[in-house]
């Protein structure tokens, strides 16, 4: 019989060595900086969880981006954008190549500022002075100036629903200069200042039409712009439904109490037009929407929303599983009852609706 004392098995005894401790005070390994940083990226939202608060998931991120190079923040800013579909956290990591890395700057902007909302998210992430810099700098205004000379009509629109700040403070902090007419009288109409009605873009001008019509008790034609700049207006159910008959995939999806309170389904037809678009599978492919925001959005609907377009709901929340990724490999399905579990998985932010997301501890 061997001496097991000489000869016992060395299983685990070249493992390296833990170098760390756990939130729950286990040993551990600790990620590399670049690792660390990129799992923040693709799972922060910037608010309030169960372990870390937004200020301090901040404040690791921030730690994280002096410890790797620029090069890695703007591979990593593209990617939680492209990718993740985050918003605050590419705009964050866009804001700090400003400061450390402005050669990938211009690289990574048209990647991660894809629309007006992230421009916004951009320039207010700067502004807040978290990245060490209070004041936009030569460059990234440049960059903001080449977007606002460069989108169209519909993305200004778009980009103009929405405070803090608004595109009118944008512009007014960059001060683009267009070389269209119309978007000289567009940008002066946004900001308050004098402008050529007749140069204004279509969109705009029929807006200007719409609300002179109303001031004056004329029907009017409803413009096509964003519906978030009509509800301050009288509007009637046919202008509801023209609304929910010519509104994106991702507002319809979101406001369908909305269109049940002002009575849209209560039009011929409107039940059944809503229904079909909810499912339409190049739509909610474009939309990339995930299953669990169709879940929520089921869960959100009244009893006012007709059964036709709850089960649209359904149906679409079925075909929205091609829009998750594939997983390569053994998946290991760990069902948790901890305290963690009972948390929104994309956390809370105080002064804000609740986050559109399923609890996790739902999901076993």
């Amino acid at each position: 019989m061997a001496n097991i004392q000489l000869f016992q098995s060395i299983k685990g005894r070249l493992l390296p060595k833990t170098n760390a401790v756990n939130e729950a005070g286990g040993t551990a390994y600790e990620f590399t900086a670049e690792h660390a940083l990129a799992q923040y990226a693709a799972t922060g939202c910037l608010n309030g969880t169960y372990y870390a608060s937004a200020e301090t998931q901040l404040d690791k991120v921030l730690e994280l981006c002096t410890r790797v190079d620029a090069i890695t923040v703007a591979k990593t800013a593209v990617y939680c954008r492209e990718h993740g579909y985050m918003k605050d956290m590419p705009a964050l990591l866009l804001a700090l190549l400003s400061v450390k890395g402005q050669d990938y700057l211009p690289l990574a902007f048209p990647r991660v500022v894809n629309n007006g909302k992230m421009l916004r998210n951009f320039v207010q992430i700067l502004r807040s002075g978290v990245v060490g810099r209070k004041s936009l700098g030569t460059r990234p205004k440049k960059l903001v100036q080449a977007w606002l000379n460069n989108a169209d009509e519909k993305a200004l629109l778009a980009a103009s629903v929405g405070n803090s700040p608004s595109l009118a403070d944008v512009v007014k902090m960059v001060h683009p200069k267009p070389v269209e007419a119309w978007r000289e009288a567009f940008f002066a109409w946004l900001i308050g200042k004098p402008y050529n009605h007749d140069a204004l873009p279509p969109m705009t001008r029929a807006f200007e039409e719409f609300k002179r019509c109303r001031a004056l008790g004329i029907e009017g034609e409803l413009p096509d712009v964003p519906f978030q700049m009509l509800t301050s207006l009288t509007l009637t159910k046919k202008d509801w439904a023209k609304i929910a008959s010519q509104s994106g995939w991702q507002m319809v999806r979101m406001n369908l109490n909305t269109f049940a309170r002002h009575g849209v389904f209560e039009l011929p037809g409107m039940a059944e037009r809503v229904a079909e678009k909810l499912r339409d599978e190049a739509s909610i492919a474009k939309a990339k929407i995930f299953p669990y925001q169709l879940l929520t959005a089921y869960k959100a609907a009244s009893q006012d929303i007709p059964l036709v377009v709850r089960e649209a709901l359904q149906d679409a929340l079925e075909i929205a599983l091609a829009n998750v990724p594939a997983i390569n490999g053994k998946v290991v399905v760990c069902p948790d009852v901890s305290g963690s579990m009972s948390s929104a998985v994309t956390g809370y932010r105080q002064g804000q609706r609740p986050p559109r997301a399923v609890w996790i501890s739902q999901r076993w």
